[in-house]
């Protein structure tokens, strides 16, 4: 999806759900749309915020002026890439507001990135599990485990509203990054068919438009990874087993700056074909598994 014709909305809130307002962080690139959007949760004395976003003044300054009178009471991430959660703790510091959501998460990836790295400076100061709630002046969040972007991701699902705040798991603008060895397929795909599984109204992603038939798009992504799979198949029976052999085959038109990227994604798919048993590892081969 093409990004929409600037100029953006940054620094400034907008009203996208009677207990929801979103801030765009100024951090816009090739994977992260147009920016970063924080949301805060709550119209009454009590608030929270997901995905803070970028350690950048305008941003904090904007989160904080939609806060207005109101008391912050919790500083949520759905994960800990850079482009996230390093708001946190100032945020955290200018309100005393606990930084609460995912867990810590810092690692060096073995490839090529197509995201942000992770933020090494996250600390939480509690942890949501599966389930866990946080609850203010008439809202709820509850922790809904989604990992496979990354091992540490969350959405948060407002069940006043009934919005699901996806992070970067599910995104209407762009698939999102699996990238080993964080990035986990196996795990992604069990975490898509969840929320396939529920029935949230709206789901609010950190990237993008707001995607108004979750269920429908969520389908359409197992769908897209299930037809890579037997792209993938389709390659090393033609005798194509290294993932450098591939990669051009599989995506045609796409600019060859992303390839690496793209690699990372047919690796994630190989793990997990391993796994259930379709393909076995020699060397840098892949072959059909015996």
């Amino acid at each position: 999806m093409d990004a929409p014709a600037e100029p953006y909305p940054y620094a400034s809130a907008e009203q996208v759900d009677p207990l929801v307002r979103r801030v765009l962080a100024h951090n816009p690139s090739a994977f992260t749309y147009t920016g970063t959007q924080s949301y805060i949760v709550g119209s009454g004395a009590e608030v929270a915020v997901i995905d803070p976003g970028p350690d950048e003044a305008e941003h904090i300054e904007a989160l904080l002026a939609t806060i207005g009178d109101a008391r912050l009471v919790a500083i949520c991430c759905t994960h800990t890439h850079r482009d996230h959660s390093p708001a946190a703790a100032p945020l955290s510091a200018r309100t005393g507001a606990p930084i609460i959501g995912c867990a810590p998460l810092t690692m060096d990836d073995d490839g090529p990135r197509a995201d942000a790295a992770f933020d090494a400076s996250y600390r939480a100061d509690r942890v949501l599990a599966d389930g866990e709630t946080v609850v203010g002046d008439g809202w709820t969040l509850v922790a809904v485990a989604t990992p496979g972007h990354t091992s540490n991701h969350i959405c948060l699902a407002l069940p006043e509203s009934g919005v699901l705040f996806t992070g970067d798991h599910v995104m209407g603008w762009s698939t999102s990054v699996v990238s080993p060895p964080d990035g986990d397929m196996t795990d992604y795909m069990a975490s898509l068919q969840k929320l396939h599984d529920r029935e949230d109204r709206i789901y609010f992603p950190a990237h993008g438009p707001a995607i108004e038939k979750p269920r429908q798009l969520v389908r359409g992504m197992i769908g897209h990874r299930r037809s890579r799979e037997k792209q993938i198949l389709k390659q090393i029976g033609e005798g194509h087993t290294r993932i450098a052999q591939m990669v051009p085959r599989m995506y045609k038109g796409v600019d060859e700056r992303l390839w690496p990227a793209a690699g990372r994604s047919v690796l994630a798919h190989l793990i997990d074909l391993d796994r259930r048993g379709f393909v076995t590892p020699v060397g840098e081969e892949w072959l059909p598994a015996a």
